[in-house]
């Protein structure tokens, strides 16, 4: 099954790639490894804001990771000229939650892409990854994150 109709079939349709909001480009081609820029936490209601910790919780903050992984598919399905099935695997995340000093759930906050990533992808969603608090993150939004894929 396309990676398209399996992302269907979990209700969820990939945006037009984000634009990059600065100086840099959204992805870059290495070989076979595509390096996506990170991915600020949104939707097709504007920006995903809020702190965990202060202003949201951690099930807040996993789906506003999810729409973080959403993003991503996105800028990889850009890259491979349209054509998603050209992915082959995650390799890495690293995601960057907004949250207070004394919160220690990130990799909770972060599952939300992981979970999904799986859920669409299945072993091939399957990556390492790193979960790290930032004191604020750009605009005010609640998650960002970036990662390595492979693709053909």
């Amino acid at each position: 099954m396309s990676i398209e109709n399996r992302l269907s079939q979990l209700g969820v349709t990939l945006p037009d790639a984000p634009a990059p909001a600065a100086n840099y480009v959204p992805y870059v081609q290495s070989g076979d490894l595509v390096f996506v820029s990170g991915q600020i936490s949104n939707d097709e209601n504007g920006l995903i804001l809020g702190k965990l910790g202060a202003t949201m919780d951690v099930a807040e903050g996993a789906a506003a990771a999810r729409r973080c992984a959403i993003n991503l598919l996105a800028q990889v399905k850009a890259a491979c000229g349209g054509d998603l099935d050209r992915l082959e695997r995650v390799i890495k995340l690293t995601g960057f939650v907004n949250s207070t000093a004394d919160f220690t759930d990130q990799p909770k906050v972060i599952n939300g892409a992981s979970d999904f990533l799986v859920e669409a992808l299945g072993d091939a969603g399957r990556h390492s990854r790193s979960a790290v608090s930032a004191a604020a993150l750009p605009l005010g939004v609640a998650v960002e994150i970036e990662g390595i894929f492979q693709i053909r």
